[in-house]
Order: C-alpha cells, then structure tokens, then sequence
C-alpha cells in the first residue's frame, strides 16, 4: 500500500495514509465531543477568508520567520488553550472555530514528488476515523459516500484558499508592511507587566504612508480590507488575556512569546 510522503507533518498530524475504497472499505467516521489534539495548542494557522470571522473572537497575527503565515491566537501563551479545556472540550462559548482545526484528520497530500495531483488522506492515530460499527461510512460499494465527498470538497476548497492566503503573505512581505509585533499588559494589581512578542503584525504607520498606487493596488486586489481585519483583531489581544485570567492560566509577569 502506498503512504504518504511521512516528513515535515503539518501541525498535529501524527502519520498520514491515502484514503483507500479498497483498504478502508469498512471504515466510517464517528462524532467525537472533545479534541486532545488541541488542549496544549494555543496558535492555529488560518486562511484569508477567515479573517472576517476570527477576528471577532481572537487575535489574528504572523508567525515569524522568512515564511510567515496568518495564526489566530487561542491563548497568548505557549500551551495555553482558552476556548478548548485540558481534554480538548470546547468551553461552551460561542465563537467561530477555523478551518484547519476542522480540516483534521484530513489533508490533500502529494503521494509522489514528481507529481502535482493530489490525494485525500488522513491521520490513523484519530479516533474518529475507523473500522467501527457506528458512524458514518466512507465508501458504499467500493463508491465514495456523500459523506467523503463532503470531506474532499471542503479539503479542496482549504487548498485553494490556502493558495490565496499565500498570495497575501507574498504581497505582505514585498510591501514590506510586516513588523516585529509587541504588546505590553499590565493588570492593575501587579506592578510588571506582560510583554508578549515572537510574532509580526502589519505596521499601521507605513500602511499610511503607502503611495498611492500601492493603496490602489491593495484597494482593487481586496488586500486592504484583510489588512484591517487583521488590525481591529489585535484589540482581542487583552479580552485572550482576560479569558486566561478568568480560567487561572496565567504566568508570572515576563517575557512571552505567543506565536
């Protein structure tokens, strides 16, 4: 049986495997209530298209680094995860979960390195995906369900808009609008304050100081807009350091690094 390309896995991915009508005839996929995978993680890649919606719950910063890409903050500290508890059980507020959080056990992957085509797979060490007598199946005579082609679209749809994103990202870097992010909170019962950096942030003051072809550019590429979601985003920065307060998972006041 073929597998997957096994190195440099994206983040929580275990192991990948092709999704198989002949390996996996009997496999079906179960709901779970909880996601382990997630207790620990306090940063989630998301796409362009996303932005609109995180930013209403959480901050919406660049990793660092020559490759940055767009990461919602779900904690302002390494192994912190304000919306999800220690087993992985969202809290029971209501807010917008991103789509490579959803994507999971999935992932379009190339098989062969000299070929562009990509294939449906998945990660075995899941729990939701199995040979169980419950759940939904995958294949109904040897035929992808509804369920798996559900499954593939919105895979599909992912790469494509992971595409767009690093249209962003490329567009981001050339400008040179990108900046070494810091914010500094100071709650009014401790004498220091928490300084968070370790990510990049677009800087406000060259976006305005942009000639006027590059503002029109960004203008009629839609770039303008997802740059400001990005920006009104960071005021989530101190509600995420209220929730961390609120759920005791705070560190002593130093330097943190959230992404």
């Amino acid at each position: 049986m073929a597998s997957a390309p096994q190195q440099s896995l994206p983040l929580f991915y275990n192991q990948l495997e092709p999704l198989s009508s002949q390996t996996h005839a009997d496999y079906r996929v179960r709901p779970l209530d909880k996601a382990p995978f997630l207790a620990k993680q306090h940063a989630v890649p998301v796409t362009v298209e996303e932005f609109p919606l995180v930013q209403r719950f959480m901050p919406i910063v660049f990793s660092v680094g020559d490759d940055p890409v767009p990461l919602a903050l779900m904690g302002l500290n390494e192994g912190v995860n304000t919306f999800f508890d220690d087993e992985g059980k969202m809290d029971g507020s209501d807010f917008y979960v991103p789509a490579y959080i959803r994507r999971y056990p999935y992932l379009l992957a190339r098989l062969r390195p000299d070929s562009d085509e990509l294939s449906l797979c998945f990660d075995p060490t899941s729990d939701t995906i199995g040979a169980f007598e419950e759940g939904e199946k995958l294949f109904d005579n040897g035929e992808p369900s509804e369920m798996t082609k559900n499954i593939l679209q919105f895979n599909e749809q992912f790469e494509q808009a992971g595409a767009r994103t690093s249209m962003f990202m490329k567009e981001l870097m050339e400008m040179g609008l990108l900046i070494d992010g810091e914010v500094s909170i100071q709650p009014d019962d401790t004498q220091q304050p928490f300084v968070y950096r370790g990510f990049m942030m677009v800087d406000e003051n060259k976006l305005t100081e942009m000639r006027g072809d590059q503002l029109r550019k960004i203008v009629q590429n839609g770039m303008l807009p997802l740059i400001y979601a990005h920006l009104f985003s960071l005021t989530m920065m101190r509600e995420l350091f209220a929730r961390q307060m609120r759920a005791g998972k705070m560190p002593q006041p130093q330097l943190v690094n959230p992404a």
